[in-house]
This record gives C-alpha cells, sequence and structure tokens, in this order.
C-alpha cells in the first residue's frame, strides 16, 4: 500500500487533489497514534517528567554510560599507541581518523540526548527533505546492511521546510535504524517524501494534526511489526524492546522530541507480522528568494584580522588558538572576562573579533561582551558554548543563536563562523 493511500481523505496530495471530490468516510485513520500536542501532549510530557530517577540512572549507566566509555576506550587507545610507536604516516593517520570517528559519535550521541529533552540549540533552515535523503544515501545503505533493500521515493515537486539540517537527519537515521532492528532476517525499508495538504473534517489522519500544508516523510519497514501495547508506548523515553544492554530506548523518543521542537507531528502505524509504517509531517513554508543563488565559496585565509579569545578551559584554548593562527589571524587570549578586559583596555590594536565562552567563572559571555562593546563599538561578538538552550538563554544569550559556535566544531566549523563574523563587521 502506497502512502497517499494511506495518507488519504483530506489529507491529500496538493497538486493531485480532484476539486469536488468527497473523501471515504473513515479514510486516513491510523491506529496507535501518539498525539504531539493539546491534552495528550501535555500528558506524554508529564509522564517523561515523572520516569523514576532510579530507572533512568540505570538506563543511562546500562546504555549511554556504556557507549560513552566504549569511545573514550577507542581515542585513548590509539593516542596511547601515537604516543608510544614509531608508525609509518599511513598507519598514524588510521588511527587519527579512528579517533575523529570516536568524538563524531560521542559529539551524535550527546545531540540525540539533547534532541530528547528538547534542548538542544537549532540551526533551523529552508531546505528541501529530498536533497537531504540525497545527499544521505550511502550512509543510509550502510546503517541498512548488504540485506536491506533501500527503496528511496522523493516527490519531484516537493515544497520547502524549515528545520535544523543536522536533526533532519538524525530523524531519518534514527527511523531507518529502527526499521534496520525491526528486521533482523534481511526485508524492504521505504522512505517515501509527499506534499500534502491537511484539512478540518472526519478524514483527518489524526485529530491532533492542525490544518496547514505539510512535507510528509513516510518511513515503511516489511519488519516483524508492533502490538497495540508497544505502539503506545513507542515514543516514550527508555522504553526499549531489545535486550539489556542493546538500547538505551532514547532512539525514537528523540525523533519525538526534534520534530515537536520543530513544530511537526508523528505517529506509527502497526500491526504484528505486518511491518511499520512512521509518519512524520513537518510545515511547509515558502520558497526562499535566494534558493537560486549559488551558494557562497568562503576563503579560509584570512587578512591578519585580530581575534580576542576568551575561554577557561586550557585545553580547548591552545587547540583555538592553533586553528586561528593557522588559518592567519592575530590571536590574543585570555582565560576569563575580567582578565579580556584588561587584556583589550592594553591592547592599542585593532580587536576585529571576540570570541568569548558563554558559560565562564565570575563573568559570562554576554557580560564581557557588553563592557568590550563599550570600549570597542566596532568590535563583533562571537560566542562558543556546550550548553544547551536553556543554559545559555538563563546567561543572557536568548534569541542570539545566529552568533553562537556550538562545542563540539571543527576546525571548519571555528574558522567559518570567524569569517562570517568578519564579514558582518565589513558591511556596516
Amino acid at each position: 500500500m502506497s502512502a497517499q493511500s494511506v495518507l488519504s481523505g483530506n489529507l491529500h496530495s496538493r497538486r493531485k487533489q480532484k476539486p469536488g471530490k468527497k473523501p471515504r468516510k473513515g479514510a486516513g485513520r491510523v491506529r496507535g497514534a501518539a498525539p504531539l500536542d493539546g491534552k495528550n501532549s501535555i500528558a506524554v510530557d508529564r509522564a517523561a517528567q515523572q520516569v523514576s530517577r532510579m530507572e533512568a540512572i540505570g538506563q543511562l549507566a546500562g546504555g549511554i554510560a556504556h557507549d560513552f566509555n566504549n569511545l573514550l576506550t577507542v581515542i585513548l587507545g590509539h593516542s596511547e599507541f601515537l604516543l608510544k610507536r614509531d608508525e609509518p604516516a599511513k598507519s598514524r593517520r588510521v588511527r587519527i581518523e579512528e579517533i575523529r570517528k570516536a568524538a563524531e559519535r560521542g559529539a551524535w550521541l550527546t545531540n540525540q540526548l539533547l534532541a530528547y529533552s528538547r534542548n538542544q540549540l537549532l540551526e533551523p533552515t529552508v531546505l528541501k527533505i529530498n536533497s537531504v535523503l540525497e545527499d544521505m544515501d550511502d550512509i543510509l545503505r550502510r546503517v541498512l546492511g548488504e540485506d536491506i533493500v533501500l527503496d528511496l521515493r522523493p516527490d519531484p515537486e516537493l515544497g520547502w521546510v524549515k528545520v535544523d539540517r543536522g536533526q533532519l537527519q538524525q530523524i531519518i537515521l534514527n527511523l531507518a535504524g529502527n526499521a534496520r532492528d525491526a528486521m533482523p532476517q534481511g526485508g524492504r525499508l521505504q522512505i517515501e517524501t509527499r506534499d500534502i495538504s491537511v484539512v478540518d473534517g472526519p478524514a483527518k489522519p489524526q485529530a491532533f494534526v492542525a490544518s496547514g500544508h505539510y512535507i510528509a516523510i513516510v518511513v515503511r519497514d516489511s519488519g516483524h511489526g508492533m502490538d497495540r501495547e508497544t505502539r503506545a508506548r513507542i515514543f516514550e523515553p527508555f522504553f526499549t524492546t531489545k535486550e539489556l544492554g542493546k538500547g538505551t530506548g532514547l532512539g525514537l523518543a528523540t525523533v519525538y522530541g526534534i520534530v515537536k521542537q520543530s513544530g511537526g507531528y508523528i505517529w506509527v502505524e502497526s500491526e504484528p507480522g505486518h511491518g511499520s509504517a512512521f509518519y512524520t509531517l513537518l510545515p511547509c513554508v515558502a520558497e526562499p528568494a535566494h534558493s537560486k543563488v549559488v551558494q557562497k565559496v568562503f576563503n579560509f585565509r584570512s587578512g591578519g584580522e585580530t581575534i580576542l579569545l576568551v575561554e577557561d578551559d586550557s585545553a580547548l584554548r591552545k587547540m583555538a588558538v592553533e586553528v586561528l593562527r593557522d588559518t592567519g589571524y592575530k590571536v590574543v587570549i585570555a582565560q576569563s572576562g575580567a582578565e579580556a578586559l584588561k587584556v583589550a583596555a592594553k591592547n592599542r590594536g585593532a580587536l576585529d573579533v571576540l570570541l568569548t565562552d558563554v558559560v565562564m567563572p565570575g563573568m559570562t559571555g554576554p557580560e564581557l561582551a557588553g563592557k568590550i562593546v563599550a570600549i570597542r563599538p566596532r568590535i563583533q561578538i562571537l560566542y562558543m558554548s556546550g550548553y544547551t538552550d536553556d543554559a545559555t538563554g538563563h546567561h543572557g544569550l536568548q534569541g542570539q543563536t545566529s552568533r553562537l559556535l556550538q562545542k563540539p566544531f571543527t576546525h571548519e566549523m571555528l574558522v567559518r563562523h570567524v569569517c562570517d563574523a568578519l564579514e558582518m563587521s565589513a558591511r556596516k
């Protein structure tokens, strides 16, 4: 059965709707739905908040902490080899790549936790889901393995959504991983995208879905399916059907949190022995005016601008200084807000960008920025933080996430953000 037949009735393809055609009575109803707003949503949120602390700690200790310890063991092991052995350059590169992969997996796991708690800092952009799916083709096939057939069915006339690209990828990866686990003997995974409309009426797919235009992502597997009891709990945090130590129960809870945070809806249709279909609806937005403009290529070599770097973590500070100086920037450093004010007062040359941590002992980044701007009015401010949006908001950064470099970051991300800040300065 195609997604079009399931997403029927008043949930229809915008370009294929026939005027005057009445929806079939009862069409489009989906069992085992998990509402994302209204009274049911409040109940879900309260239930998540009331999970036993001891149970949560036990699940995390057996799952999340286990995963992190595995990653740290990989990093420590390869680091020791690099320090002890005089290996050929090729072997050293392999070890360094493994360290990088482990760090990236650790960052991804952290993002999963933040996404579930709906405290992750977002950088929503207007994009097309099809392009994201196209970029993910290789990684999806690696996640699924050779015994699962991947069938991508993108709508060629798909509209636009405004969503964080990384979180959209996380939704798709988590749903694909869940489908893989439901097909241990192999099978078929179909991912379809469709431009649809929802209007009020008895044939709405779910009562909680608001009227409007959406982009639907339908992820359908040929796995073992779920019974009513499992469907009812599928998005709960820490709920898992896997054996102890094989899963944390945060995968689908993470997807739930991301979708809700992005203003969308998600539900599941499934029966034992008949596979599962996850329906994700994200609000459709207008096409951006610059969508046909070729993306600018950044020149990461600097013109000798000066960066005032303020970071209380010495290891991170040293790394950032090396990256910026290697790119051609002049860097003056401080490990606290008070020290940064002294450096700014003594430095007679230009200070082009203040790159500061948000949360620091004695003085927060936003507090420091206010004082620096008072004596250096032309300086650009760039924040960096490893905290969630709640924490940064409490420290005076609410609404300023466009000027935030989220930790962990790569060399390219650091330099790109500095370039953006300098470009803003040039426009003044």
